[in-house]
C-alpha cells in the first residue's frame, strides 16, 4: 500500500550512523578523534541475531561508534574478525559505484588538514574554493578512507 509524502517523512526520525569498515580500529578511531569526533563507545557485535541483519553467519565484529560535536551525526567504524572482509573498495576513485565519502564541515580546513596529515592523511588533489561559498577538498585518511572536507566562508 503507498503512503502519502507526509506518512513518510513522520516516519523517518534522522538518519543513525555511517558505517565504514576498516582493518585497524585504533588507527581509524584515533584519526576521527583528531578531526574533532568523540568516541561514545566499542564493543563486540557477535550472535545470531547479528547475521541475520547482515546476512553474513557467524559474523564477529568489533565496533567504535564515533559522534560529530554537534551530537547530530555519527559513524559506526567496524572491524570483522570473522569472517575476514570480503572485498576491498578502499582505492576506488571518487566515481566509483557504493559508498563514495563521508562530507564533514569544518572552521578552518587548513588546520583540519595539517593536523589529519600528521596522522598521514593525504589530499587527494587540492584544496579548491567554490565560489565565495566553500574552501573543499578530499583527503584520504587512514586505510585510505575518502572523506570531504568543507569550510563555509562567511
Amino acid at each position: 500500500m503507498e503512503q502519502d509524502s507526509g506518512s513518510k517523512q513522520d516516519n523517518l526520525v534522522r538518519m543513525d550512523n555511517v558505517g565504514i569498515v576498516v582493518e585497524s580500529l585504533d588507527d581509524t578511531v584515533a584519526f576521527f578523534q583528531e578531526l574533532g569526533l568523540t568516541l561514545q563507545g566499542r564493543s563486540m557485535v557477535e550472535g545470531e541475531w547479528s547475521g541475520r541483519v547482515t546476512g553474513i553467519p557467524g559474523q564477529r565484529v568489533e565496533i567504535a561508534m564515533m559522534a560529530t560535536p554537534d551530537g547530530h551525526s555519527r559513524l559506526e567504524l567496524c572491524r570483522y574478525v570473522t569472517p575476514a572482509p570480503s572485498q576491498d573498495h578502499r582505492a576506488a576513485p571518487a566515481n566509483a559505484l557504493g559508498y563514495l565519502r563521508v562530507m564533514f564541515a569544518v572552521k578552518d580546513i587548513d588546520d583540519t588538514v595539517a593536523r589529519l596529515q600528521k596522522l598521514g592523511a593525504t589530499v587527494v588533489d587540492e584544496i579548491v574554493q567554490y565560489e565565495q561559498t566553500y574552501r573543499l577538498c578530499y583527503i584520504r585518511g587512514p586505510e585510505q578512507i575518502l572523506i570531504g572536507l568543507a569550510e563555509e566562508l562567511s
